[in-house]
């Protein structure tokens, strides 16, 4: 006869302690240590947030100081574009009057800087050369672009309205310039202008010996 095994109880719980208690135990301290990695989380994304402030700081310090220096740079670019303009002006008016005769335009004066201004409108022209029948006015540019051509243009279109004194004149007009963006000149000679080129210690015109100006 084959003896049947005993089947043992399972030995009894602690007093006070269930499969409960431990769970709840085992929650409670992974809750503590996830509450404690927040808490190191929140701490480290503050640090970087200040770190973001520090930086934005820093550059907009930066920004400031490239606004500082670009301010500078405008002044002495504006310096260096003025007095070349005013040393282009000085070597073009010195010859103005001998190399328009050339041309036939038998001027005797010249006015340097005729500003003034008209119905709310402020205007200048650099250089006025006069006759008893007609004048000659000069835009000086120390580089010479399309835009100061197109600009000019509509100055000459209102020179009798803001100088009567000249409505009865016939008025030219020349650009004389140290440089030029490629084709410039050309175009100033197709638009009618007298194109001067100052070099060195002089000035010349650089039209074509055909050339006819046009009159405003």
């Amino acid at each position: 006869m084959t003896p049947v095994s005993k089947v043992k109880n399972p030995s009894p719980q602690p007093s006070g302690i269930s499969d409960e208690a431990l769970t709840f135990e085992k929650v409670w301290l992974m809750f503590q240590k996830t509450d404690k990695k927040f808490q190191e989380t929140d701490k480290q994304f503050k640090e970087t947030d200040k770190k973001f402030q520090e930086t934005d700081k820093k550059f907009q310090e930066t920004d400031k100081k490239f606004q500082e220096t670009d301010k500078k740079l405008n002044n002495l670019e504006y310096l260096f574009t003025s007095q070349w303009g005013k040393l282009v002006e000085s070597l073009v008016e010195g010859d103005l009057l001998t190399l328009l005769k050339q041309r036939g335009v038998d001027v005797t004066d010249t006015i340097k800087r005729r500003s003034g201004c008209r119905d709310g409108i402020n205007y200048e022209f650099d250089i006025i050369a006069i006759n008893g029948n007609e004048i000659v006015i000069v835009e000086v540019k120390t580089t010479l672009r399309p835009g100061d051509i197109r600009d000019f243009l509509k100055k000459l279109k209102m020179a009798k309205t803001w100088m009567p004194e000249y409505s009865n004149k016939k008025i030219l007009g020349a650009v004389a310039f140290l440089a030029e963006d490629a084709g410039t000149s050309a175009l100033a000679e197709r638009k009618g202008l007298f194109v001067i080129r100052a070099t060195g210690d002089s000035a010349s015109i650089i039209n074509r010996n055909d050339f006819v100006p046009k009159c405003w």
